[in-house]
């Protein structure tokens, strides 16, 4: 059985930066979702894996999705062989979402910029019936593209406000990336409280533009169908 929404992270912590609301309004509407964490962060100055798995599993649940994987790929090697494209696409097959979500393509983490054009790649094989990878082929009625670092104009904006605080609850899942650095552990650019004001102030004017408190903004590549030109449909 397929989910509704599929959304893929780079590492954990990403896809709650950039889409945790959305995932959470998604969740509570009855929607079926499913994250997928391409790496498990194993190069991040702070963390081990099995702490950084734990940590995404109680965000995962915090936000109500129904399930969250990780396919373990190489951290800061990100589509630099071809298998990866096949273990993408098979993904998709196996899970058949309606929606994917994934990072915008431009932004300062290489790792993101990767992500971006291996789930994109890999979503489009999955719907070609000759291409070579295990599952029946599976097109997906779009990508939907979030930010984590960088932001630009986005095509459309989800009003999150109900589910700020949910949001919130997710990040502060992720102990090790986001916690103030205390004894054994580095200081990075996430565990300072500038981090967290860079997610909220970007967060509250997307928002601010579209009249509401809290939204998370997305780009999509394709125009948006319309029925009319009223604004509420």
């Amino acid at each position: 059985m397929g989910v509704d929404l599929l959304v893929f992270g780079p590492h954990p912590d990403d896809l709650e930066i950039g889409a945790g609301g959305t995932i959470a309004r998604h969740a509570a509407a009855g929607a079926s979702v499913g994250l997928c964490d391409l790496t498990a962060g194993e190069m991040g100055s702070n963390g081990t894996v099995e702490q950084r798995l734990a940590e995404a599993e109680a965000a995962r649940k915090a936000l109500g999705a129904a399930w969250r994987e990780n396919l373990r790929l190489p951290d800061r090697a990100i589509g630099k062989s071809p298998e990866h494209l096949v273990t993408l696409a098979t993904f998709v097959r196996r899970h058949r979402p309606r929606v994917v979500a994934a990072p915008f393509w431009s932004d300062r983490h290489p790792d993101h910029g990767a992500a971006s054009a291996l789930v994109t790649e890999g979503v489009f094989n999955a719907g070609l019936r000759k291409y070579q990878a295990p599952g029946d082929a599976w097109k997906v009625e779009w990508i939907c593209y979030y930010f984590i670092n960088d932001a630009e104009k986005p095509s459309f904006v989800v009003d999150v406000t109900e589910q700020y605080e949910t949001k919130r609850k997710a990040l502060d899942c992720h102990v090790t990336q986001f916690q103030p650095p205390g004894p054994g552990s580095a200081a990075t650019r996430l565990n300072t409280p500038l981090f967290r004001q860079l997610i909220e102030s970007r967060d509250a004017q997307f928002g601010a533009l579209a009249g509401v408190r809290w939204a998370e903004g997305f780009i999509v590549r394709e125009p948006v169908p319309r029925a009319n030109l009223f604004r509420s449909l």
